[in-house]
């Protein structure tokens, strides 16, 4: 190429847009440390994250173009999605108080009792509980903290153990109905999450409710898939920030890792993941749950669940964000006909946050499928 030719490219090509720079590699975002600034948009792709939770991780979508605006990840206060914050003393310790949010059924509706999973809080199911109401507007909702969480107070919250908690639930549950002065309680639907749903099975199976259980609804853990990921939590646990500047962080931090999908549940249950210690640091904003600390007790949530599962009297719906979960017990019992499976596909793990409109109309159908047939009067009887 002579020399012409080559200053004639060089000034063609130096009118050309500069190119976009390279996409940057995935991997680059595989660990999100203490050190995030949190000012990325909100278009980043990263990978899925495991839960904060002890379930496995789920399949993922792209996230739809958001804007970057300052008040994107507001928190979101308790009151949008429940009418009471009750603080329910126990009667077999004076120094526990359970806390709990409250939408009470009107009209003979039923009563879906939640309860969330390791390191989340009864506020986990803020978005979910709007959209229950949105579906059968006599819905009640009543969804606790556990012990160890949220707001929840106890004489001894590193006890996370599957009676302890199964316990709560029950005194939690005869605590409110004390408060509200309910003389016979509504119908009730349980729904666990994760942990929660090793919980609510274990009180299904035991039957400490007796016969006001119409059902149970399980989401997102079975038991095989469950103890397999145990055996990568340290290391999640591990990558994850420990602190953060401010609660705007935290949950903005949850969004870029994709381990909560949708903003608007983002921003009402992440606040109570975390607690502002006001030591002076500029991170002062740390996780409420030591997740490290619950180790000894991973294995005694999960094992035997899916046995219990089945075997447990009431209706039973399995919640998942991927078939890939069946083990070979459910998998039987499925084709068997002992359970109602829903799969919601392009969720992640916390399936009731991100997509809180779906899940709702799934529990507000099963409830209609628990109810007792009323039959006509036979001919004859009305003359």
């Amino acid at each position: 190429m002579s020399d012409f030719q080559r200053d004639f490219l060089r000034a063609k090509l130096a009118r050309l847009p500069s190119m976009p720079p390279p996409h940057q590699p995935l991997q680059e975002f595989s660990r999100i440390t203490e050190d995030d600034e949190y000012d990325y948009e909100a278009t980043d792709e990263v990978p899925d994250s495991s839960s904060v939770s002890s379930a496995s991780s789920t399949s993922t979508i792209r996230a739809p173009y958001q804007p970057k605006a300052p008040n994107t990840y507001t928190p979101i206060p308790w009151q949008a999605h429940f009418s009471r914050h009750l603080h329910l003393p126990s009667r077999s310790s004076p120094t526990t108080i359970f806390s709990a949010y409250l939408t009470p059924p009107t009209s003979g509706g039923p009563l879906f009792i939640t309860h969330h999973g390791a390191g989340s809080s009864g506020l986990s199911f803020a978005c979910l509980a709007s959209e229950i109401r949105k579906v059968l507007s006599s819905a009640g909702i009543l969804s606790l903290d556990a012990r160890g969480h949220g707001e929840t107070v106890t004489d001894n919250d590193e006890d996370l153990s599957l009676t302890t908690l199964s316990n709560d639930l029950v005194e939690v549950v005869e605590a409110t109905r004390e408060a509200c002065g309910w003389g016979d309680m509504p119908d009730i639907i349980l729904v666990g999450h994760s942990l929660g749903g090793a919980v609510v099975t274990e009180v299904a199976k035991s039957e400490a409710l007796g016969k006001l259980v119409q059902g149970y609804a399980v989401l997102d853990v079975v038991e095989g898939s469950a103890i397999d990921a145990l055996q990568s939590m340290q290391t999640y646990l591990s990558t994850r920030p420990s602190s953060f500047p401010s609660a705007t962080a935290g949950i903005e931090w949850h969004m870029r890792s994709r381990t909560i999908r949708y903003p608007a549940s983002a921003c009402a249950s992440v606040p109570a993941l975390l607690l502002d210690t006001a030591d002076g640091s500029p991170r002062p904003w740390h996780w409420r749950t030591d997740l490290a600390k619950t180790q000894p007790f991973w294995e005694g949530w999960f094992v035997g669940l899916s046995k219990k599962f089945l075997e447990a009297r009431g209706g039973k719906l399995l919640i998942l964000a991927g078939t890939d979960r069946l083990d070979r017990e459910l998998m039987i019992g499925q084709m068997q006909g002992k359970y109602q499976l829903q799969v919601i596909p392009e969720v992640g793990h916390f399936v009731h946050e991100d997509a809180p409109e779906k899940v709702a109309s799934s529990l507000v159908e099963f409830h209609k499928r628990q109810a007792p047939l009323v039959l006509p009067p036979k001919f004859g009887q009305t003359m």
